[in-house]
């Protein structure tokens, strides 16, 4: 589901939320999730575990030169149940866009899953123009959720 300042995709994965929340909290697993192609590999980061806490991916786009770095900064945390984040340009405070992955488990071998791109809070009518939001699209997001379930299954 999509307005216009967000994107919401959802999938039942059959993996426990804690298994799930695992994954999505260790940045170095990040790039085995991206079907943007912008991310490279982690600059630096350790496991999530604060809200306010950043990580440092190594990206590439053409949206912004070719090679670029993120820094990411924890917006939402809450064991086994939701993490977010929101990115800016290496050194700068984010601008107004997070990616918020929500888990709702359904026992102990099943989680819902849902993940929102919102970019709502963005409000540099440059930044706009040049970055061209929605970013990465629905049907990437959807297909991340597959990739998180090849990853919890350990493929």
């Amino acid at each position: 589901m999509s307005d216009t300042t967000s994107i919401t995709v959802e999938r039942t994965i059959p993996a426990s939320s804690k298994e799930l929340f695992d994954i999505l909290t260790n940045p170095h697993r990040h790039e085995d999730l991206d079907t943007s192609g912008f991310v490279r590999g982690i600059e630096h980061g350790d496991r999530l575990n604060e809200v306010g806490q950043v990580f440092t991916m190594n990206m590439n786009g053409d949206h912004m030169g070719g090679d670029y770095q993120t820094d990411n900064v924890v917006s939402a945390l809450d064991d086994n149940r939701m993490v977010g984040w929101k990115t800016a340009p290496a050194g700068t405070k984010p601008p107004g866009w997070e990616w918020l992955w929500m888990l709702d488990s359904q026992g102990s071998d099943s989680t819902d899953v849902r993940l929102t791109y919102d970019w709502g809070d963005v409000d540099d009518q440059d930044l706009l123009e040049k970055v061209g939001f929605p970013l990465v699209t629905e049907d990437q997001l959807e297909e991340s959720l597959g990739k998180l379930a090849s990853v919890a299954s350990g493929e």
